[in-house]
């Protein structure tokens, strides 16, 4: 059986337990892809303080002048938003080998080609770093995405290890998700 770390928080899932638990410090350079509107990308800026750095990520102009203006409002001058698709491998044109974290929340169930999500990632992460992909457990419910476009968990830990990544663990990341970490080896 799969050990499990407990982030969660009931119900919907707490990007500051999350962070926390996945050892998310000072100093460390991060990307979230597929940011939207910032929900982890704002919290993560203000652990790694301005020692560090969050490349927040997305197709959306409006989700990245979101996060800039609430930047702004925190005084948060770690974060460097940039408009990219995230299915090309190279898209976002981070350097190679250069993060510490990927984080991929709830983007999976929109993309079309996991295998260029997974390459991005993989192509920027130093080695040794650590992907965590959350997503929509898949049923059906009026929350959340239809069922035909989650992947459930068996198909996400294939899809990474196909990708070169090693299974770390899972994480609880509340009712509705699920979380899981890797790392490039």
């Amino acid at each position: 059986m799969d050990q499990i770390k407990k982030t969660g928080s009931g119900g919907f899932m707490s990007p500051d337990n999350i962070i926390d638990e996945l050892g998310i410090s000072s100093g460390m350079i991060v990307a979230d892809l597929g940011c939207g509107a910032g929900y982890f990308t704002i919290p993560i800026a203000k652990i790694i303080k301005n020692s560090g750095k969050v490349y927040a990520v997305d197709v959306l102009t409006s989700a990245l002048e979101n996060i800039s203006s609430k930047a702004k409002l925190y005084g948060l001058l770690n974060i460097e938003t940039m408009r990219a698709n995230i299915e090309i491998v190279g898209g976002t044109k981070i350097k190679d080998n250069s993060v510490n974290f990927v984080l991929l929340a709830n983007v999976l169930f929109q993309c079309n080609d996991y295998d260029s999500v997974f390459g991005e990632a993989k192509r920027i992460l130093k080695s040794g770093g650590k992907i965590v992909a959350i997503d929509w457990i898949p049923r059906e419910v009026p929350l959340g995405p239809k069922f035909e476009h989650c992947l459930s968990e068996d198909d996400m830990k294939k899809l990474a290890i196909k990708n070169g990544l090693k299974f770390i663990n899972k994480i609880d990341t509340g009712e509705h998700h699920y979380g899981m970490v890797f790392m490039v080896f």
